[in-house]
């Protein structure tokens, strides 16, 4: 993939957060795809942070959708490349602190195939 591609894949990815489009969201990921997050580390201890496979993100989704539903990202900086995104952006969510966050996607056959969070 070009680092077009990806850019544009970012911005779908974006798109369907900010919505709470989770079948949208999910349509991006590869089935075995691998996601590693810092809440999910603190909410699912069991997982050690990472959850692998679209249906196990489905649940981490819908339950952080449902939770908070003001939940909303302002993309700050994207940086693309043929493999991957590297995107900064600001987690807002109404009655809490905004959360500096970097995220890294990498992608493979144009479908997302790991995700990590990175907190500031």
């Amino acid at each position: 993939m070009s680092a077009e591609v990806n850019l544009a894949m970012a911005y779908k990815w974006f798109d369907a957060f900010n919505q709470h489009n989770l079948e949208q969201l999910l349509s991006l990921y590869d089935e075995q795809a691998q996601h590693f997050s810092p809440k999910l580390k603190i909410r699912k201890p069991e997982t050690n942070g990472l959850v692998i496979g679209k249906e196990v993100m489905r649940e981490w989704w819908k339950d952080a959708f449902e939770r908070l539903p003001t939940l909303h990202y302002k993309v700050t900086s994207l940086t693309a490349n043929s493999d991957r995104v590297f995107m900064e952006y600001i987690r807002n969510v109404e009655g809490e602190d905004d959360i500096l966050v970097a995220e890294v996607l990498e992608i493979y056959e144009n479908k997302i195939v790991f995700s990590r969070v990175y907190h500031g």
